[in-house]
């Protein structure tokens, strides 16, 4: 039932070249339609006792200005598509009743609909403000720094590399690290949160955020189109577009629903005539009645305005939806699994222990597996170059022939020898001692060996992140089951499990094997959503119902995501479903409420205990309410929380897989 709003903007604004007044009829153009029709109505509706012809000319410019927008988009669609819709039925019934004499009820037809139309139209605006208010902040300007001297220029002329200086109060105009300076940062555009941000050297900023209260000297990570702010406006502007299922129901109920009322109007011109002994005049006022009580505007309007206010409402909380369909499906969600690093921990594991064996000392074998893994963006690797540069300013050897096997690490050529990072398992069947008491602790071990057998290992931890814990408490309340899945050790696995509390975790879990996990997951529990951050989780992202990505995540985990969290805030995975829930209560409030109100309303018109104007009260009030319904999901979701469950522990996540893995329960 969307209006375009520039259908009345070049009827009134024909040869009018005052901008203002373009702004005001294209901002508010069907509400100033709809009221000048109502009042051209009234005064036809006045003149009726003086002079009929008079009133008469009143009345069809009323319909005119009201319905001209409507009728247009009604048969333009109707030859375009080759569908019938409801404005077409709304016409119809207009134009219906004035050729049979009721031109005050055709009238009142026409205005009461282009009146709803205006107020979805208005609720449609609403819905989506908070993305034009993203796309208003969208920085322009950049300060960079040539030479020493500062210049300014636009935002999308910025390199990676180029060096920014941002003052207080101005927005960072791209994503990129701090190299001096510290102040607060005010990153509610992007994350929700109302709390400035502390930064300093070596923190990363993003592109519309607020410099409160410092100078910042800031290198470039990422150009105008690649930052995380623009990622944040395409992902939800693509949302916007695309239609849920139920979305997409109710379009083809509403062509053939069309089709059976227009049908359904026909019978009602002949069958009362003969069969009841009806008058002709009342079985055509009573067909005009049916055509437009038993229209499905109000069905129609239930579902688009809540979805997009659904939409609106996670992204200015830091949750985005690319699209309506996995805005539906998560409050279906019955399980969720997560990744471990980086998605139930920080992702910034850092070496504790380095354990040379032989006559080899810790030095030597960190340089060797800093030079391996000098190349690679695992955080576990990073941790290990990270801790050499730390401890030594020797250059890293050079590296040849690197190859990396999928789930248990890399090897390379150095110093002349073949040598191997990676897991136990690519190594040895039994861990030594060491290795134990070192998972005990909940650490992560990698070994580093050549031909000649293992040379030592080096072993790091990952923080749990701080709100973990909190938001798998908050999935269990909502009857939600949890899983981890990982491919660290089973002792390391166990720590972390029982430290955030998921219910079942599983160890030594390969890339290609989360796959058939979440799809062994799916058939025990049903609708499943995956969290992930990394490019290994790409194929269960799009293997679960839902696939969530980390905000903070890799640019393959965004890609393949449907839902994204900024900031990597595992907190707001409750309040997307409990904000999902809602709308899909809200959903069926309003379709039950309208398909209730068309039924009253028909039944009502064959005992002719309703007249035109009362037919249309009811049926365009009904409307009304249904979008005003919808706008309620605005509102932030609080205090909702599902039935209390408890997950059950009697299923295996192993079952069917060709290897037996190790599945535990805290």
């Amino acid at each position: 039932m969307h209006l375009h709003m520039a259908e009345y903007a070049k009827i009134f604004t024909k040869n009018n070249n005052n901008t203002k007044v373009k702004y005001i009829l294209n901002e508010h153009g069907e509400l100033i339609a709809a009221l000048t029709s109502g009042l051209l109505m009234l005064i036809g509706w006045l003149l009726t006792y003086e002079n009929t012809i008079f009133s008469i000319v009143f009345f069809i410019i009323a319909f005119v200005i009201g319905g001209y927008a409507k009728a247009k988009e009604g048969i333009t669609e109707t030859i375009e598509k080759k569908t019938l819709n409801v404005e077409l039925l709304m016409f119809l019934a207009a134009i219906g009743s004035a050729l049979i004499g009721y031109w005050w009820e055709g009238g009142v037809l026409i205005f009461i609909f282009a009146l709803s139309g205006a107020l979805e139209t208005y609720t449609t605006n609403k819905s989506r403000k908070e993305i034009s208010s993203l796309m208003n902040i969208q920085p322009e300007k950049a300060t960079r720094i040539e030479d020493g001297e500062e210049r300014v220029i636009h935002a999308k002329e910025l390199a990676v590399g180029d060096r920014i200086i941002v003052k207080p109060g101005e927005r960072i105009p791209a994503d990129g690290v701090i190299l001096k300076g510290e102040t607060t940062v005010d990153e509610s555009a992007i994350t929700g949160e109302s709390l400035p941000v502390m930064k300093c050297k070596n923190d990363e900023v993003f592109a519309g955020t607020i410099n409160v209260n410092g100078v910042l000297i800031v290198e470039v990570a990422k150009k105008a189109n690649d930052t995380l702010f623009q990622k944040i406006i395409d992902l939800v502007q693509n949302a916007q577009s695309e239609k849920s299922p139920s979305q997409l129901f109710i379009e083809k109920f509403e062509d053939v629903y069309v089709k059976v009322v227009l049908f359904a109007v026909l019978l009602m011109m002949v069958i009362p005539h003969f069969a009841f002994g009806w008058s002709f005049a009342d079985t055509l006022y009573r067909a005009m009645v049916l055509l437009v009580v038993a229209s499905p505007c109000a069905v129609v309007a239930s579902i688009m305005p809540a979805t997009l206010a659904a939409i609106s409402n996670g992204a200015k909380r830091g949750v985005l939806f690319k699209g309506g369909v996995h805005l539906e499906q998560l409050g279906h969600i019955k399980a969720v699994a997560f990744d471990k690093t980086g998605t139930l921990t920080l992702g910034q594991p850092s070496v504790t222990d380095v354990v040379p064996f032989g006559d080899r000392n810790e030095h030597d074998l960190l340089r060797l597996a800093a030079a391996i893994e000098h190349h690679s963006n695992h955080p576990l690797a990073q941790a290990i170059v990270h801790e050499y540069k730390k401890l030594s300013q020797v250059p890293l050897p050079e590296v040849g022939d690197m190859e990396e096997t999928a789930g248990l690490g890399v090897e390379a050529t150095v110093d002349g020898q073949r040598w191997r990072i990676g897991q136990a398992g690519w190594f040895l069947d039994d861990e030594p001692a060491e290795a134990q008491s070192l998972k005990e602790e909940g650490k992560t071990v990698v070994y580093v060996g050549n031909e000649a057998g293992i040379q030592g290992l080096i072993a790091m931890k990952d923080k749990v992140r701080p709100e973990a814990s909190s938001a798998i408490k908050t999935l269990k309340s909502l009857g939600i089951h949890t899983i981890m899945l990982t491919g660290d050790h089973e002792t390391t696995a166990r720590a972390v499990a029982k430290e955030a509390g998921v219910d079942v975790y599983v160890a030594k879990c390969l890339p290609e094997e989360k796959l058939a996990y979440i799809k062994n997951i799916k058939e025990s529990y049903g609708r499943t959503a995956m969290v992930g951050d990394g490019m290994n989780d790409a194929p269960a992202l799009a293997t679960a119902d839902v696939g969530i990505a980390m905000g903070e995540g890799t640019d393959v985990a965004l890609e393949t995501a449907d839902v994204v969290l900024m900031k990597n805030s595992l907190d707001k995975i409750a309040y997307a479903i409990q904000l999902s829930r809602r709308m899909n209560r809200v959903v069926k409030q309003n379709i039950t409420f309208a398909v209730a109100v068309i039924f009253l309303l028909i039944c009502s018109n064959f005992l002719q205990a309703i007249n035109l104007p009362f037919g249309v009260v009811g049926h365009e009030g009904s409307t009304i309410l249904v979008i005003l319904n919808g706008l309620r999901l605005l509102r932030p979701v609080a205090g909702e929380k599902g039935r209390t469950e408890t997950p059950s522990s009697k299923w295996r996540l192993t079952e069917g897989l060709n290897r037996q893995a190790s599945v535990s329960k805290n």
